[in-house]
């Protein structure tokens, strides 16, 4: 099977429609405007930079229609774009970088200092600023789209394994990894969320996560140019300016627990009218029963679910008007996806028992980008072990319960202690680590560090955070710190954390 350029067909099928919005620019592209924008850039990557297909291109910058207009024009170009997350650090950055080894940079100019020092190490020579007035020796984005031909440049019917991008995320080991993204598991993923909310072409989505997640490429941007509607791209989240956006002329929002909560804590909230909206929905970590009655209150009803950047991301959305005693249930799989409950030993479980959810579909991914090993451990037979455990009731509802590993979510962010851990490992006063999610009212869940240190040696809790804060991303830091004398071990020795747990509540 394969899929078509759907920019090419929408701007044929579509040639007034607005498909672009920017909201932070104001800029507005119909889909003919669109399309030929990508395929400017793919031109450019083409005959200037004479890359060649299956090789990669690393975007640094915040979201915008630019991101968009990169993302489809290498896919025209037959390149694979490796969409890097700003919020790291740059030792991160660096990683990621030579594990993916992009032969190009597109950055931000916010990122400029980043994106010059990331050149300079890695030796590369092809760099572009989404900036009219670029240092020397690096091409403006918009002079690059104006001195292009300007001939339609349509995507070659793609294999839906081809790879398309590729999103890194953090791995229990503490080495990110990059979770290869197909052009099935976008096309899959559009069918299913799109038939899950009834998404069309009269459907204005509001789009504000980073798009270096799966959630803000597919949630909906991707799945509104499929079905021939408007995407708005909000640059960031901020509380005000997505009310308005709201207000305005959205009509379906995908955000996660923190989203939600500070829109609930804006003082706009109360009296915005949301007369366009007509769905809402929600991933990542769990919304509090306390904040789905907020909305309730007012009228709104959100529809939770659960994805992963393996799986495209969608796999399960409530249906609106499910019965309140559903209420924090992920609901049912979605039409192209099948899913298991199993035990350690892979044998299915029944109604109310909590097992590992594993995941099977077209929208799930290949595997890793060159980490065959963690392909083979990650996908058994065809399953998607999701880390996570699920419990499913008579009628059929999910619910996911707690994680498989030891990751936590703050603020929509995956965390994963062993990286941090060992950051804090490089320490020389420290003897030993662990880290746990706790829980916040702001956040959801933070970081908690549990700290032995060396005999005779001192170090204090600030001094551990400050170094978290010059090594990773800040929503990663732990926000406490505890000094034990040791770490609770089984006889295996390993850290026991749920001991940890115990004791951290015990306090």
């Amino acid at each position: 099977m394969y899929t078509f350029d759907w920019l090419a067909k929408q701007a044929d099928l579509r040639p007034d429609k607005t498909a672009l919005v920017d909201a932070a620019t104001g800029r507005r592209f119909t889909y003919p405007q669109f399309h030929d924008r990508a395929g400017r850039f793919a031109e450019f990557i083409r005959r200037e930079w004479r890359l060649a297909a299956g090789e990669r291109v690393a975007l640094l910058a915040p979201n915008s229609s630019d991101y968009f207009e990169i993302l489809w024009g290498c896919a025209k170009a037959e390149v694979v774009l490796v969409c890097l997350n700003w919020r790291l650090a740059l030792p991160e950055l660096e990683f990621i970088m030579r594990d993916a080894t992009p032969v190009a940079l597109v950055y931000d100019p916010a990122f400029a200092d980043a994106a010059r020092a990331l050149a300079e190490r890695l030796g590369i020579d092809r760099l572009m600023a989404l900036d009219p007035t670029p240092p020397p020796g690096v091409v403006a984005y918009e002079a690059v789209l104006a001195a292009a031909s300007g001939r339609p440049v349509v995507m070659r019917p793609r294999s839906l394994d081809e790879t398309w991008h590729i999103l890194y995320t953090a791995g229990t080991t503490g080495k990110p990894k990059g979770v290869l993204q197909t052009f099935g598991m976008v096309f899959y993923n559009a069918l299913n969320i799109g038939l899950a909310i009834g998404l069309t072409d009269a459907d204005v989505t509001l789009n504000l996560l980073p798009c270096f997640h799966t959630g803000g490429l597919n949630m909906y941007t991707n799945p509104t140019f499929h079905a021939g509607g408007t995407a708005i791209v909000q640059k960031a989240f901020e509380p005000g300016e997505t009310l308005r956006l709201l207000a305005e002329e959205a009509t379906a929002m995908f955000g996660v627990s923190a989203v939600y909560l500070f829109l609930s804590q804006h003082p706009d909230f109360a009296t915005t009218p949301f007369k366009h909206m007509r769905s809402w929905a929600a991933g990542g970590a769990p919304i509090p029963t306390s904040l789905l009655e907020t909305y309730l209150a007012r009228g709104i009803e959100i529809q939770f679910g659960f994805g992963m950047t393996e799986t495209g991301p969608t796999v399960f959305l409530i249906e609106k008007g499910a019965d309140r005693s559903k209420l924090g249930s992920v609901g049912k799989p979605q039409l192209y996806v099948d899913v298991r409950i199993a035990d350690r030993h892979g044998r299915d479980l029944p109604p109310g028992e909590r097992g590992e959810l594993l995941i099977k579909g077209p929208g799930v991914t290949p595997g890793y980008w060159q980490r065959p090993d963690v392909t083979a451990e990650a996908i058994v037979d065809g399953w998607l072990h999701s880390g996570d455990v699920a419990v499913r009731d008579e009628d059929g509802y999910f619910t996911i319960v707690d994680r498989w590993k030891d990751m936590f979510i703050s603020g929509g962010e995956n965390v994963y202690p062993a990286e941090v851990e060992n950051v804090i490992y490089q320490l020389p006063q420290v003897a030993e680590a662990a880290v746990i999610g706790v829980a916040d009212a702001r956040w959801g869940e933070v970081g908690r560090a549990f700290v032995v240190l060396k005999p005779e040696q001192r170090l204090s809790d600030d001094a551990i955070i400050a170094h978290c804060q010059a090594q990773i991303a800040r929503y990663k830091v732990p926000k406490s710190v505890i000094f034990i004398d040791k770490l609770p071990r089984n006889a295996a020795g390993k850290v026991v954390k749920d001991a940890l747990r115990q004791m951290d509540a015990g306090r």
